[in-house]
């Protein structure tokens, strides 16, 4: 009798770790940082109808890397959710991080119970009444959560993002705050490719036809999300 094919659950887990892993290196990265007078989010992103920073409620928003049609289900389930809890109780009751708890039960139980891990990391955002009050909770495909401070990138590259903005990070202007996340984004989430004779090219560059930017701004009215149009972002970029 053929004895049954086994795997070790260590080896297990570890598999679906590198699977998810490499679905998420596979997209492009998101960076959030806060400014002056809120949150800024810059992502890579040339669609204009495929997002992937959301508003999810009144002063929270939502960001996913990885595969889309995954990060956005858990966009959806968020925003029901809240809707819910917004109308049981009181719109104050709603908060990042209730929701990013929920996501990480709900990523933390299918990278345990399902065969095929979902490929995605999330940030969940909520922006205070001052700098200090202002709360980002990254969120990864195995469900374990952070409580982050002043910025997060998120992609196959968020290791080297991160050590790029801890060194260059002070608390800015929005105008400034976007030039320093397009900075980010472009010369570090590239590896310039190479000339014939071994010479680098230059880094990436980026421009408003292929980034997606937001902003959680707390100077606004009930509520704080709001896209910046191409035209804002290339104004800014001169």
């Amino acid at each position: 009798m053929a004895l049954p094919f086994y795997v070790s659950p260590e080896q297990f887990m570890k598999d679906k770790a590198d699977y998810a892993r490499k679905g998420i290196a596979r997209g492009k990265s998101v960076v959030a940082l806060t400014y002056a007078d809120g949150i800024l989010f810059v992502a890579e992103n040339t669609s204009a109808t495929l997002h992937k920073v959301s508003e999810i409620y009144d002063r929270i928003a939502f960001a996913g890397v990885g595969k889309f049609s995954e990060f956005e289900t858990l966009r959806r389930m968020g925003i029901r959710q809240v809707d819910v809890w917004g109308y049981t109780y009181s719109r104050e009751d709603v908060t990042a991080r209730t929701l990013a708890n929920s996501f990480s039960q709900a990523l933390g139980q299918l990278f345990t119970d399902s065969p095929k891990p979902f490929e995605v990391e999330v940030l969940v955002a909520q922006v205070g009444d001052t700098s200090d009050a202002n709360e980002l909770y990254h969120i990864l495909y195995d469900g374990s959560m952070g409580d982050e401070e002043n910025f997060v990138a998120m992609g196959g590259r968020a290791e080297e993002l991160n050590t790029f903005l801890d060194e260059n990070y002070a608390e800015l202007a929005l105008h400034d705050a976007l030039k320093l996340g397009v900075k980010t984004l472009a010369e570090v989430d590239h590896v310039a490719p190479h000339t014939g004779n071994g010479a680098d090219q230059g880094p990436h560059v980026l421009d408003a036809a292929n980034l997606e930017v937001a902003v959680l701004d707390r100077t606004r009215d009930r509520r704080k999300f709001r896209r910046l149009s191409d035209e804002e972002v290339t104004q800014i970029l001169k």
